[in-house]
């Protein structure tokens, strides 16, 4: 419970590079999450984006292959250190855009970040704010379905049948998991409260898929295979009014 008055603080990133390697190396990272970021998002030859939550830069560098102009910015700085070899940084901890000016990119996305910041209705004016008219704003995030405080399996030991618990999904929360030898914060939020923060920000939604487990987590491990048509993943496009 957080105490009246008191704020709580954002995580330092300073030794989370080699928790975010094993996260970005983990196989589900390049079979369910990159291709599903590349369903939602599809810029086009030319455009300038930027990459929120850069990390090593490998997306970036991905998009860069197709012709896109790529900016990262990412609050670590040894993560920031090896994206500049791939494209442009800014050290920055996200919602802060101030080091871009106001329509300068014709878009922006987030892959796996949103979920860490502590103010997501600043993330979504900032983002709007250096976004030209037009442009798009992509997300990846852990559904909220999933990351609800208190959700989890619960398996039927009679007949294995998995259920879910919801958890307390109607109001924001947060929990901590573990991050190699530390743990890192992780913030619910309902769908709803998303969605009305993007569009208060000038946003208009165009695309949302969900995701369950993967099929090749799923053959690789019998309980995530019972995770197949629970959502678990969660990405969303918008256009700039």
């Amino acid at each position: 419970m957080r105490m009246p008055g008191r704020q709580e603080q954002p995580d330092d990133w300073t030794d989370l590079a080699g928790w975010w390697f094993a996260e970005a190396d983990d196989p589900a990272y390049g079979e369910e999450v990159v291709p599903l970021f590349l369903e939602v998002f599809r810029p086009m030859n030319g455009q300038v984006l930027l990459d929120l939550g850069c990390g090593d830069g490998r997306i970036g560098e991905r998009l860069a292959d197709e012709g896109v102009r790529v900016v990262g910015v990412d609050v670590n700085l040894e993560l920031a250190r090896l994206a500049s070899g791939r494209h442009p940084v800014f050290l920055r901890r996200l919602p802060d855009l101030a080091c871009v000016r106001d329509a300068a990119v014709d878009g922006a996305y987030a892959v796996l970040a949103l979920e860490h910041l502590e103010d997501s209705g600043r993330f979504f004016a900032e983002t709007a704010r250096v976004t030209r008219s037009g442009g798009s704003l992509a997300i990846v995030i852990n559904h909220p379905f999933y990351t609800a405080p208190g959700s989890g399996p619960v398996i039927d030991p009679t007949d294995g049948e998995l259920f879910w618990r919801f958890g307390d999904y109607l109001s924001e929360g947060r929990t901590r998991e573990p991050a190699g030898d530390r743990s890192v914060k992780f913030i619910h939020r309902p769908i709803g409260t998303l969605l009305t923060q993007a569009a208060a920000a000038g946003w208009s939604l165009e695309a949302v898929l969900e995701q369950g487990v993967g099929s090749r987590a799923a053959s690789r491990d019998p309980i995530l295979a019972k995770h197949r048509d629970i959502p678990h993943l969660m990405a969303l496009r918008w256009r700039r009014d």
